[in-house]
């Protein structure tokens, strides 16, 4: 595949999955114990409203500039 094409799946799913269990569980360790009086889907909601942003507007640009060639090869 040339290197203008679509990233590889499998490798940009790794990219991702490098970056958001080290969030999810940093996030859980720290919001989780202060929000037991919510119930889990909320608590649920407070971590993926964080998490999301981060992911849309920070980690998946800063992969795909870092790892271009990567991703396309």
């Amino acid at each position: 595949m040339s290197q203008n094409g679509h990233p590889k799946k499998w490798k940009f799913a790794l990219l991702v999955w490098c970056f958001i269990y080290p969030a999810i569980t940093i996030l859980s360790m720290l919001l989780i114990p202060n929000l037991t009086f919510l119930p889990i889907p909320l608590r649920t909601l407070a971590v993926s409203l964080i998490l999301v942003p981060l992911m849309a507007f920070l980690y998946i640009p800063y992969v795909n500039r870092r790892f271009h060639v990567w991703l396309r090869k």
